[in-house]
């Protein structure tokens, strides 16, 4: 006799073979979900068919009502007032279109009514969306009407489960050619009738006769009546007359099993098989080594020892549970009477209900609904309790591999954060060593030390030079104590840094009370010797504001002068940015040719401050003698003391601030004079 269970191979070039992991030397999970296909066809893809029957969205809805429209305008006028603007469907996310077309079908004069509208709209969303991988979806579900349906009330049902739905939209096939469709929408259960309709034609090539009916309850239910006689006399082009072959192999009779209970029980370890009065008749090795031990004194009742969690809202009676075998059932073993401390309490089992109508029996074959090896071992089981053809225990497995893959990429995440930490650390530490070396030096010569270049002495021409020191400071010092002195000279340079950054000048250095600076050198100006004056006279000013320890203010002479200069780095070991050259010498001259609360300036100075108007000058009642030589010598030149400064533009009731912040406005100097810094 030939094997029932024999599958006859399709014809050559009907179907490709797919690659099975089981071919591969390794397999790996994001390996496998990076080498999928554009078009393959997906979860996704079948989620978005079955949608299309439950909720389509607003863009499958406009494309076939414009499709309805076309097709039968001529026939009923009124519906090209349905037309609207494709843009207007975006403007609100949850805008029911559908809702509205419904309530403008109520308002056409037309020969059908609105729900014979909406069962042709039905059919054009077919027509129109049911293309590409959403037409393969639909085939997938089954060779023929009965399995799509019963199909569609499993699948339906898993999807809602992976998304978290707790609506209770949903499919029931129960029974042959029957199909319940629960909604609280009744417009969907008539695009329903058309949709299925359209999609018997469409994937069977037959159309059946579809009854719709409402059935009464606390939550609107449509039941679809379906005669599908003629699905019983097709023939599968696969198989030529298989029909025939089947009849001689296949026995009808139950005495004709061809293995005994114990083998059966064996091969199908996680089943059980419960009467018309949900009492168990038979269990599977796997729960009779659970629960043999208390059948005796606990009974039978599969209640007792199983809580069916899915379907959702199942009746336990035996012809409800018959109507729902088409739907996936998951169920949780329950604790026996007595025994709270069950160590495989809430284990689930996920399968289905068979009914046999030869026993008037529901035969319920599942496996254990597991991801790892520890919720296998934390309920007491082992592999060998799973049957070598469950798919169970290469889930168990590929679980195993998935989360070990997920630790590595926890861990890889975790170095990944640590060292984006450090990095952020180390750029926040270079930051401020790159800030420290531009207090040091200017900005130029800051870049190339911490580029490691080599920095070369350089000449600079016309550089204002300013020099100052603090008048009677070694009398001064012999009367306060060093932490006094520290404290002043520390308050008032304070205040002179501040000046530099305002008028963007470069501090040379400080030795003791002599405070240096000069402008040219970093970005060279033709305003290099205004603002060298401005700062002296602002230095003036200040010193006004601070006072020794013994109460008396502070008073500075400074000299000015511009000339050429060489500067460079000079050292390794804590370098210094320094200025040489005649005119250094010249300058510090001019500071110890000035007087108290007097700025100094040299002729060549006061050359370049004249270009501008603004700047009152004193001569220098000193002896010409006092001059440098280089000036004495030359044309019996004289230096002159810079009394103040006024902007042309302000009147003299205006402070000095306010006259150099009118000047630093009209100098547009990198942008200083648009943030003015208020110095006090």
């Amino acid at each position: 006799m030939t094997c029932p269970f024999t599958r006859h191979a399709p014809p050559t070039g009907s179907f490709q073979r797919q690659p099975s992991i089981a071919d591969a030397h390794s397999w790996n999970l994001d390996e496998e979900l990076s080498e999928i296909p554009d078009d393959a066809l997906t979860l996704s893809q079948l989620n978005a068919a079955i949608q299309l029957l439950t909720a389509p969205s607003n863009e499958d809805v406009y494309e076939a009502l414009m499709s309805l429209i076309d097709k039968y305008s001529n026939r009923w006028p009124g519906l090209a007032k349905l037309k609207t603007d494709r843009n207007s469907l975006s403007i609100y996310p949850h805008y029911d279109y559908l809702a509205d077309v419904q309530d403008n079908l109520n308002q056409i004069d037309a020969d059908a009514s609105a729900y014979d509208i909406l069962v042709l709209l039905g059919e054009e969303i077919i027509h129109t969306s049911c293309v590409g991988l959403i037409e393969r979806a639909f085939k997938c579900l089954g060779s023929n009407l009965q399995e799509f349906l019963g199909s569609l009330d499993g699948v339906y049902d898993v999807l809602k489960l992976q998304e978290e739905d707790i609506t209770d939209t949903g499919f029931v096939c129960a029974g042959e050619g029957e199909l319940i469709f629960t909604s609280e929408r009744p417009v969907l259960a008539w695009l329903l009738l058309g949709c299925l309709r359209a999609l018997s034609r469409q994937l069977f090539g037959y159309e059946p006769q579809i009854e719709m009916e409402p059935i009464d309850g606390d939550v609107p239910r449509y039941r679809y009546l379906f005669k599908i006689d003629y699905l019983e006399e097709q023939v599968s082009p696969l198989v030529p007359d298989s029909k025939s072959m089947l009849r001689e192999s296949v026995s009808s009779d139950v005495h004709d099993l061809k293995m005994d209970n114990d083998f059966f029980c064996k091969a199908f370890p996680w089943h059980f098989i419960m009467d018309e009065n949900l009492n168990l008749v038979q269990v599977g090795q796997g729960f009779s080594r659970l629960f043999k031990n208390y059948m005796a004194t606990s009974g039978l009742s599969a209640c007792t020892y199983f809580r069916f969690k899915r379907p959702r809202g199942l009746s336990l009676k035996f012809r409800e549970i018959v109507r729902r075998t088409n739907t996936p059932f998951m169920i949780a073993l329950r604790a026996p009477p007595g025994r709270p401390d069950f160590f495989a309490k809430g284990l689930e089992i996920k399968g289905q209900m068979v009914f046999c109508p030869e026993s008037n029996s529901l035969l319920f074959m599942g496996s254990p609904f597991l991801d790892g090896l520890e919720g296998l071992t934390c309920n007491g089981l082992f592999i060998s309790d799973i049957p070598l053809h469950d798919a169970t225990r290469e889930v168990i497995l590929v679980g195993e591999q998935a989360r070990a893959q997920d630790g590595l990429r926890r861990r890889m995440d975790k170095l990944k954060s640590s060292i984006e930490e450090a990095n952020v650390a180390v750029t926040k530490e270079r930051k401020k060593n790159v800030n420290l070396l531009q207090l040091m030096f200017p900005e130029e010569i800051a870049e190339r030390l911490w580029l490691g270049a080599q920095i070369d002495a350089k000449t600079y021409p016309d550089v204002t030079m300013l020099f100052s020191d603090i008048v009677g400071f070694t009398s001064i010092c012999s009367r306060a104590t060093p932490f006094m002195v520290i404290n002043m000279l520390e308050s008032l340079y304070k205040h002179f840094d501040e000046l530099c950054g305002f008028f963007d000048v470069y501090k040379v250095e400080t030795i003791g009370d002599a405070y240096c600076v000069a402008s040219g050198l970093h970005r060279a100006s033709i305003y290099d010797a205004h603002k060298v004056a401005w700062m002296a006279l602002r230095m003036i000013e200040t010193c006004s504001l601070y006072n020794t320890h013994d109460g008396q203010h502070i008073q500075m002479r400074i000299g000015l002068h511009t000339g050429t200069v060489l500067a460079g780095v000079v050292g390794r070991k804590m370098p210094r940015y320094c200025l040489f050259g005649h005119n250094v010498t010249i300058a510090n001259k001019f500071e110890s040719g000035s007087e108290a609360c007097k700025v100094n300036i040299s002729p060549t100075t006061k050359d370049w401050l004249i270009k501008h108007p603004g700047y009152e000058f004193q001569l220098n009642p000193r002896d010409p003698s006092c001059m440098p030589k280089e000036f004495t010598e030359s044309r019996g030149l004289t230096c002159y003391f810079l009394e103040g400064y006024r902007h042309p533009t302000l009147s003299g009731e205006a402070t000095l601030q306010e006259h150099i912040e009118a000047a630093m406005h009209a100098t547009n100097e990198g942008g200083a004079a648009t943030a003015v810094v208020e110095v006090k």
